[in-house]
């Protein structure tokens, strides 16, 4: 399908974070190459220092956060570019009042997702 809603794609919780869901808007069965991906998390939510396999493009959309890459941390707002490489540490925290959202573009390739630690 070339165009579609999103609110036509259901939503998953990420049972690996707090307060986090997911949709997978482009998925593999639709595009060759890339996935896109749509996040939310909570107020409040977080997602633990983690690694992926496959690098991340990320946009915020709404909200705030404060995200980990490596050893810097970054404070980012609606309109930021996020690049997350493959391999690196990396966690996600909402540090507003409204859920945070933003996409979550990745290559079309086997993933394995490791949790370093839980951030508390």
């Amino acid at each position: 399908m070339a165009v579609k809603p999103y609110t036509s794609v259901p939503e998953q919780v990420v049972s690996l974070g707090k307060g986090v869901r997911m949709q997978v808007l482009i998925g593999p069965e639709e595009a060759p190459h890339f996935l896109m991906r749509r996040f939310v998390i909570e107020p409040g939510g977080s997602m633990p220092k983690h690694t992926n396999q496959v690098e991340h493009e990320q946009f915020v959309l709404q909200g705030r956060a404060r995200i980990g890459i490596g050893d810097k941390v970054y404070e980012v707002k609606p309109g930021d570019v996020v690049f997350i490489p493959a391999g690196v540490v990396h966690w996600y925290e909402n540090v507003g009042e409204e859920p945070f959202v933003f996409l979550c573009m990745v290559p079309k390739a086997e993933d394995t997702i490791t949790v370093v630690d839980a951030k508390e």
